[in-house]
């Protein structure tokens, strides 16, 4: 049975070489980028010096991770980090299942699709860019939400450089950048139900709210618990070239998540040890935090990523 088995492989494999031929470039990719670099991550255990190199540098165990576990920014990095996190996680996460709802049940074909192509269009601009209309638009002289603020009265505020207002920004800034991508995966999700369920609840009398509860979120709970589960782990990334884009000094309270200070140290200081400590301790957490979420979802719903 055994040689059976390998003899039907190798035909397999010999049969679909285009296939496999195909896959060859992303797989060196994967190696090169995401799995040669995690060499580096011996650093967080050694007292890295960039010129003298692992052989030249001092083993120090555990002790990059105690100076970021008991330094006076640990807190602070990892609250931020989960509460951004969890605001994504509350108003970015579910937006874009709302807005492909709203698109396939829209009746006019015209304005489904510009709505859809204005929603995605914004995923494709530079972060950069985005961020650099972030700060134009706030700007407290010539920002256009200021001048209307000043039409109406009010004063100009620098919106920039007040803590409480970081996270509302971020995550508006997230949420227009993303929600019409994060769309499509639904949109076709919807194409897959069938249509005779909307008829027959037709027939039953049911309204379009009805069919919508009943019947089109029924029908894409395994993509979104999937996706759910995919983006996690992600969000603990909190997209943080955007967060170095856009913080300063005075948002440090609200705005430094375990990335920008995993950057700070490492490239502004130069203390490249504790700086893949932090890191390696934030990849944990989100294996931690994708390990529970399909556990969670496995019970309440039955669908899993594994």
């Amino acid at each position: 049975m055994k040689k059976k088995e390998k003899l039907l492989s190798r035909r397999s494999f010999l049969s679909d070489w285009q296939l496999y031929l195909l896959l060859l470039p992303g797989l060196i990719w994967y190696l090169m980028f995401c799995y040669r670099p995690m060499l580096g991550l011996r650093m967080a255990f050694y007292d890295y010096n960039i010129f003298r190199g692992f052989e030249g540098s001092e083993f120090v165990g555990l002790d990059n991770f105690k100076t970021y576990m008991f330094g006076p920014d640990f807190i602070r990095t990892v609250s931020n980090t989960l509460l951004i996190a969890l605001w994504q996680m509350l108003i970015c996460f579910p937006f874009p299942i709302i807005l492909a709802i709203a698109i396939t049940e829209m009746k006019s074909r015209v304005i489904s699709k510009t709505v859809q192509t204005a929603t995605f269009l914004p995923y494709f601009i530079s972060t950069v860019v985005v961020c650099g209309m972030v700060v134009n638009f706030l700007s407290p002289s010539t920002g256009i939400i200021n001048k209307i603020i000043e039409k109406f009265g009010g004063e100009a505020t620098y919106f920039m450089v007040y803590p409480q207002y970081f996270r509302p920004i971020y995550t508006l800034m997230t949420l227009w950048q993303t929600a019409g991508f994060n769309a499509i995966v639904y949109i076709a999700a919807l194409m897959g139900i069938d249509p005779q369920l909307y008829e027959a609840a037709v027939v039953d009398g049911a309204g379009r709210f009805r069919r919508i509860w009943h019947i089109t979120l029924p029908g894409i709970i395994p993509t979104v618990v999937t996706m759910f589960i995919m983006n996690i782990g992600k969000m603990v990334k909190v997209g943080y070239e955007s967060i170095l884009l856009l913080y300063q000094p005075s948002t440090y309270p609200t705005a430094d998540v375990i990335s920008t200070y995993s950057f700070r140290i490492g490239i502004q200081n130069g203390d490249y040890g504790v700086a893949t400590a932090a890191g390696l301790f934030e990849a944990v957490v989100a294996l931690i935090l994708v390990v529970v979420a399909n556990k969670v979802s496995k019970r309440l719903t039955e669908t899993a990523l594994w």
